[in-house]
């Protein structure tokens, strides 16, 4: 038909066929396109007596079917992220009768996905354009997307805490302020209080504060906690309206092997996310001072030098720990890093920001130290021997006794604590830890052996008094 076509004579009858043959199949218009500089050279006239452009009337097939508009590195994501097999699947359109087969029984976050994408790929091309973010995260799979999604919320409220400490200048007297250390943290509250490891701040006059836009505060420190290596500082200024703190979770339902993310400032490096599962729970780590912590988180997430005091988060973006610590010989990361855990981290933060400090409950005894009890009870017996009684205490009005001279000048023992309400305790340690599970006001029994018997003795706990206040 287009031979008919070009050798007709006439430059009308030309136009008036060519118009014919194009109207009878859509498909001749992909052919009309293809030869029109050929064919308008040659008719020049024909051209301009029936403008082409102008009065051809260009016809559009828009596509009923809603999945047309995915591509097939589209349907694979979707059904990988669905769990659903396509190995036998070869062509496109098997592709497609396998995701509307499996599109019920998709996870609702799935289902939403795909409603997004179909909706975004199907709008026309005049729409206004996506940002550049949006358009480089389309091209992610959907578990990078959901990363990349993750980092971009957390990050306004992971800080880069420097401190500085003063020393006297090498040619004059007056002080002046060195560099001393830096760390990561992170925004506690709208308030502007910024939570990160006290080793971190450990003898720093001073710090500050750089957001993730590069913006830097002077700091103050709030208070601290060395016990638990916590410590809570205060930016002085007021902080913009678009720095949101971090969103926290309970540490209590954690489970080895659900993924988290460490995001800090490892070696000063500018916002880093490392990522991992939860390798184990329960650990026990020494703070700065010796005292042991609980109930710390194990991960396999990279945390290294300048990562300290960062949060470690979990799937939803929650904060369920702060990076603290590796197990490490050289220093360098072997996959072994400790997180103090969130509910410990909200326990101390709550108390330093409201009192300045943290304050225990404590039973109002000075114990013997473990090693020297360990000579005085001999094999086989267990127990924390009270040294002293604090006057005033919930021990003293529960009727405690500590070490006492008899008569004849020889130091007796007077009670010796062998369990705090049902955990059997045999070091000191585990007598502090099992009272910080209760709260000031609480009456707390133990299993308290008083010569040749044990009796039970319930104990008011009051604030902690002093260095012999447990």
């Amino acid at each position: 038909m287009l031979r008919r076509c070009v050798h007709l004579a006439g430059q009308q009858r030309y136009a008036a066929a060519l118009k014919s043959w194009l109207s009878e199949d859509p498909s001749h218009i992909a052919i009309s396109q293809a030869c029109t500089s050929v064919s308008l050279r040659r008719h020049s006239a024909a051209a301009e007596a029936w403008p082409l452009s102008n009065e051809l009337p260009v016809r559009t097939f828009a596509s009923t079917d809603p999945y047309s508009s995915l591509s097939i590195g589209d349907i694979h994501r979707i059904l990988d992220a669905g769990s659903v097999d396509y190995r036998d699947c070869l062509e496109r359109h098997e592709l497609v009768a396998r995701l509307q087969q499996a599109q019920a029984h998709l996870p609702p976050h799935l289902k939403s996905q795909l409603d997004v994408m179909m909706q975004q790929k199907a709008a026309p091309a005049s729409a206004a354009p996506a940002s550049a973010a949006l358009a480089a995260t389309s091209a992610l799979f959907l578990d990078e997307q959901y990363v990349v999604s993750l980092f971009q919320a957390a990050k306004p409220a992971v800080v880069h805490v420097t401190t500085t400490r003063e020393a006297q200048g090498m040619f004059g007297m007056n002080p002046m302020r060195i560099p001393q250390g830096s760390g990561s943290g992170f925004l506690w509250d709208s308030e502007g209080h910024v939570v990160t490891n006290y080793h971190v701040v450990q003898g720093a006059r001073s710090a500050k504060i750089t957001l993730f836009n590069n913006q830097t505060f002077d700091a103050e420190l709030k208070g601290s906690e060395p016990d638990k290596d916590l410590a809570v500082l205060k930016i002085v200024r007021r902080l913009p309206a678009e720095i949101t703190p971090i969103s926290v979770t309970s540490s209590s339902n954690l489970q080895v092997g659900q993924r988290v993310f460490a995001i800090g400032f490892p070696f000063a490096l500018d916002q880093s996310l490392t990522a991992g599962i939860v390798s184990g729970l329960g650990r026990e780590m020494q703070s700065i001072t010796g005292r042991t912590i609980r109930d710390v988180v194990q991960t396999d997430a990279a945390i290294n030098p300048g990562n300290s005091g960062g949060p470690l988060l979990n799937s939803r973006g929650q904060l369920i720990g702060v990076n603290t610590m590796i197990y490490s010989k050289s220093g360098a990361n072997h996959g072994i890093g400790f997180c103090i855990p969130s509910d410990t981290v909200r326990w101390v933060v709550n108390q330093i920001i409201r009192h300045g400090r943290v304050i225990r409950p404590g039973l109002g005894v000075a114990c013997l130290p473990d090693e020297a009890a360990a000579n005085v009870l001999g094999p086989g017996q267990q127990g924390v021997i009270v040294r002293e009684v604090v006057p005033g205490s919930g021990a003293a009005q529960a009727g405690l006794r500590g070490l006492h001279q008899d008569a004849t000048g020889n130091i007796r023992i007077g009670d010796i604590i062998v369990s705090v309400g049902s955990q059997p305790v045999a070091r000191v340690e585990d007598v502090v830890a099992a009272v910080e599970q209760f709260s000031i006001g609480d009456q707390v029994p133990l299993g308290v052996r008083r010569g040749s018997q044990v009796i039970s003795v319930s104990v008011p706990l009051l604030k902690e008094l002093g260095s012999a206040g447990r």
